[in-house]
């Protein structure tokens, strides 16, 4: 599958401040990656420590929190990493799935997707 980048906003707490980052969308994350003085920038702070395993294979340690982030309008709050501050800006799949989004990268988009729930009878 190719990768592709796309446009995501990040809000503060109080909605005050903005900004908007092209985002790796990055299926085989867990989780959204967001170098920490940006995170830190728009006043979140580490709510928790989270064990992350790396492409090869090397388990790290990051601080997370939960923020405020926006996807062509859409706004929900998600699980994201306090991410090394030179590092590139991950859009992982938890935050795919909150939105019910799935990648096309073909068209280099996100699409709608429906949202599955288990039967109960």
């Amino acid at each position: 599958m190719g990768t592709f980048r796309y446009p995501v906003v990040l809000l503060s707490l109080d909605r005050a401040q903005r900004v908007t980052l092209e985002m790796l969308v990055d299926t085989g994350a867990t989780y959204t990656w967001v170098p920490e003085p940006i995170l830190r920038q728009l006043g979140y702070q580490p709510t928790f420590r989270q064990r992350l395993r790396l492409a090869n294979g090397q388990i790290i340690e990051r601080d997370g929190c939960e923020a405020i982030v926006e996807i062509d309008g859409a706004q929900r709050t998600t699980v994201v990493i306090f991410g090394d501050p030179a590092s590139e800006p991950l859009l992982g799949a938890v935050t795919l799935e909150q939105f019910s989004l799935a990648p096309d990268p073909i068209s280099q988009r996100l699409i709608p997707v429906e949202a599955l729930l288990m039967s109960l009878g």
